[in-house]
């Protein structure tokens, strides 16, 4: 089995690394810890050249917290769902589209499964930053597990 584990840093990412973390797996279940950072585009804000290698200088930063937090997510998974015969856990960070690169992993990868976490924005928060969650439950080629608060926590 292939489970394809998406992250962003979040308390709801938190939730779904802990769903994987908690579980059996079957001896031959390979993982893969995936984050998407959006990329930075200068000439679409319209900034004066001066900020631009700021902007460059923490678009680089982002990558590098990116990185450290995929490595760590699988090396937690690879400590916790350790039993006989379980493969390495990779980890890789993209660009671009959050919601395309997902699914473009999971299709490319052959996963069986996406597990991630839901920020469960509703209303007009829902309709201006959209849902991850559910664009890629719609979208992707495999069956999609998404990983909730319970409400009454909050």
């Amino acid at each position: 089995m292939k489970v394809l584990l998406a992250v962003d840093g979040s308390p709801c990412s938190k939730l779904a690394i802990d769903s994987i973390a908690g579980r059996v797996w079957p001896a031959d279940t390979v993982f893969k810890v995936l984050t998407v950072l959006e990329p930075f585009h200068p000439e679409l804000a319209g900034w004066h050249s001066g900020y631009v290698p700021l902007a460059l200088e923490a678009q680089q930063e982002r990558l590098n917290e990116a990185r450290t937090l995929v490595e760590e997510t699988a090396a937690l998974l690879a400590t916790s769902c350790q039993q006989p015969g379980t493969e390495a856990v990779s980890s890789e960070v993209l660009e671009g589209n959050v919601k395309e690169r997902i699914v473009e992993c999971a299709r490319e990868w052959h996963a069986d499964m996406i597990v991630m976490g839901s920020h469960g924005r509703q209303g007009i928060e829902k309709l201006f930053l959209g849902s991850v969650s559910q664009a890629v439950l719609t979208e992707a080629p495999c069956s999609v597990e998404i990983v909730k608060t319970n409400a009454q926590s909050n």
